[in-house]
């Protein structure tokens, strides 16, 4: 038998407020508080952008400027790739490794053929995906007595950037397995001898490679260095 429910029970449950519906006219300001940008902020952004555009066109200029000249354009190519400025300069770039590639058998264009010239020009292009071969790294070798020349090992500069170059290497490119583990030998065992900023470089190069390292991470700690270097472009900081 179901118990009897009290009409005062009932009474006591609140009831739900029916509010009335109001209806206003549209705002004749609309949106504009809501994307309103300040005066001085709009100038800013295009003062900014002015200036970038400026810079663009300089960067361009030396690119030019270094054409003529095939180290200083690859390492002019290298400083911008390595601050993460080359998505702004990709055909630039294409084009003057193409040239580089094209003109690499000419021994009359190349105004670099020490260790670090060499190891650089390898990098990039492999980098670009050009099959530079590694036979390069051949007049750099003893055959008399085997093994890369001891003379190299006081070239901190050549033995780094020969370190980068092999982290390019092909299976079955014996020679720049054998490069590899030259390098890191004489690396490991110069970098607590080294000055700043080239005993960051070494040692951060025996930690992360630059080839297993992440763009964006890579570009951050670059900068920190890059203007501390004695030959540092200005106008590629920021």
């Amino acid at each position: 038998m179901s118990t009897p429910v009290s009409v005062c029970s009932l009474a006591q449950i609140p009831q739900p407020q029916i509010r009335p519906v109001a209806n206003f006219h549209p705002d004749v300001w609309g949106n504009q508080f809501m994307t309103y940008t300040p005066e001085d902020k709009i100038l800013l952004r295009a003062c900014k952008e002015e200036q970038v555009k400026d810079l663009e066109k300089e960067v361009r200029r030396k690119f030019m400027a270094a054409s003529a000249k095939p180290s200083q354009l690859l390492n002019f190519i290298d400083a911008v790739q390595r601050l993460g400025l080359a998505y702004h300069f990709e055909g630039e770039i294409e084009e003057a490794l193409q040239q580089i590639y094209c003109s690499f058998h000419d021994s009359n264009d190349r105004d670099g053929d020490d260790l670090y010239n060499i190891a650089l020009q390898f990098r990039l292009l492999r980098q670009q995906g050009y099959n530079i071969s590694c036979g390069i790294f051949e007049k750099f070798k003893d055959h008399d007595k085997g093994g890369f020349k001891e003379a190299l090992i006081t070239d901190v500069q050549g033995m780094l950037g020969l370190y980068e170059a092999v982290h390019l290497r092909d299976h079955g490119e014996d020679i720049l397995e054998e490069a590899l583990a030259f390098s890191t030998t004489h690396l490991k065992a110069m970098v607590e001898h080294l000055q700043y900023p080239l005993a960051a470089h070494v040692a951060r190069a025996l930690k992360w490679p630059m080839r297993k390292g992440l763009e964006r991470l890579e570009a951050r700690w670059y900068i920190s260095l890059y203007q501390d270097e004695a030959f540092h472009d200005k106008t590629l900081l920021p």
